[in-house]
């Protein structure tokens, strides 16, 4: 293992870096945050909900 070349280990570390970042750009882009209007009617909806009128 330690006389194996330099540049097997370049190409090991390049593949590895890349697949590092695929791996965070997919989690990146994965999630859909809710946009703030939607929040905002989302809690609306949960106060009226609770609001009984016996």
């Amino acid at each position: 293992m330690p006389q194996m070349a330099p540049i097997s280990w370049l190409s090991l570390f390049l593949i590895f870096s890349m697949t590092f970042m695929l791996f965070n750009i997919m989690n990146y882009f994965s999630f859909l945050p809710k946009s703030p209007n939607q929040s905002l009617s989302m809690t609306k909806n949960k106060i009226n909900s609770l609001n009984w009128k016996w």
